[in-house]
């Protein structure tokens, strides 16, 4: 299963969801819309997601609140992948701020995230 919007990309693959964000700077609006449609495609199952924020430029206090929020409505738990300076500090901030209640962390390649993310299937 997967879907598009204008802000990120998402797919289920081997029961894990993969979001990647595109080139956006991320407000409240955005945060909701990219919440809503992760919501539908999950349709109710509680997965562990794989989040690509390497291309986020900016996200302001508005929605990482929402994000930490309401956006980790059916989520076992989070692994974001970093790469630029930009994106590791998006991530520790976030992290340090929000003190998100599932299990989180950050890493800079995808199969470091994986395994971590396996064991919450």
């Amino acid at each position: 299963m997967s879907l598009e919007n204008a802000y990120a990309t998402y797919e289920i693959i081997d029961g894990i969801l993969h979001m990647k964000y595109k080139n956006i700077v991320l407000e409240l609006p955005e945060a909701i819309l990219i919440v809503k449609d992760r919501l539908g495609l999950q349709q109710g199952q509680y997965l562990p997601v794989l989040c690509d924020i390497r291309e986020i430029k900016e996200i302001n206090k508005a929605a990482r609140v929402y994000l930490s929020l309401e956006g980790s409505t059916f989520i076992k738990a989070v692994a974001f992948i970093v790469e630029s300076p930009v994106s590791e500090m998006l991530s520790q901030f976030y992290l340090k701020t929000s003190k998100p209640t599932i299990p989180t962390k950050s890493f800079n390649n995808t199969f470091e995230a994986l395994g971590f993310l396996n064991s919450f299937k």
